[in-house]
């Protein structure tokens, strides 16, 4: 079995891994677009003809599924990549999770792009799915081009930055950039060296775990952590046969996959 996945740049790792983990036979595509990186700042249009071509380039290689772990690219591309490649390919997109945060009761955070923060997307999201619920939209500049380039100094000034719009007593933190679930252990000392006396432990959401399970039931599979590390990894740079960017190391995900990587 094979799942491919697609982001501009490094966002893609928590969802890989996150595969990896249910699935440790399965192979691994990964496809980046290190000459177009990153989407974030491109027009819809732009960024749905650098993120098909993306998708064309895994497609190629016949995974079984392709999951577009990347927000921006979920919100404008989705349609255009599900028309080229569905049925024969099943798509998955990553959309923030709102609605398991919000059922949980309590103050929500969304940690976001300037550029979703405040979009009509998320606050559809949120109209649909956190009706009700005290949701708090934060910003965060910088934050994602911080944890692409692996620049700790970057990632701490710019997570601080984010935590002081933060409201002290939130109950849950939605990480609505998969780049942001690669320093969720950052994010959380900065949320808590805000003072959180008396208050219960802040839960995440992220997106990686529930893509990762999406995808495989699409592809026709069934979790099996425990079946034989057999899967093997390869990575496609806006289209050329690459290697997993050093940056990656950086990241307790990025060394699960070249562990294994490197065992085949």
């Amino acid at each position: 079995m094979k799942i491919a996945l697609m982001d501009s740049g490094i966002g893609l790792l928590a969802a890989a891994a996150a595969v990896r983990r249910l699935r440790p036979d399965a192979d691994l595509l990964l496809s980046n677009d290190p000459d177009g990186m990153p989407w974030g700042p491109r027009t819809p249009e732009d960024l749905t003809e650098r993120a098909l071509a993306v998708a064309l380039a895994a497609a190629e290689h016949r995974p079984q599924a392709l999951i577009v772990a990347c927000n921006t690219a979920t919100v404008h591309a989705l349609p255009a990549i599900r028309a080229a490649l569905e049925p024969a390919i099943p798509v998955i997109g990553t959309v923030p999770a709102i609605k398991p945060a919000a059922a949980g009761g309590g103050k929500v955070a969304i940690w976001a792009t300037p550029a979703t923060t405040g979009s009509a997307y998320q606050r559809g999201l949120i109209r649909d799915f956190a009706d009700g619920a005290d949701v708090t939209e934060v910003p965060c500049p910088g934050l994602a081009d911080a944890v692409e380039h692996a620049d700790p100094d970057a990632v701490d000034r710019a997570v601080v930055a984010a935590a002081a719009l933060t409201p002290r007593d939130v109950r849950t933190v939605v990480l609505g950039c998969t780049h942001y679930e690669l320093v969720e252990d950052r994010i959380l000392a900065a949320l808590l060296a805000r003072g959180r006396a008396g208050l219960p432990p802040l839960v995440f959401h992220g997106s990686a775990d529930a893509v990762a399970a999406q995808a495989l039931r699409r592809a026709g599979a069934q979790p099996a952590p425990d079946a034989d590390p057999t899967g093997g990894l390869s990575v496609l740079l806006s289209g050329r046969p690459g290697r997993l960017p050093a940056t990656a190391l950086g990241y307790a995900e990025g060394r699960l996959l070249a562990a294994a990587a490197a065992a085949h």
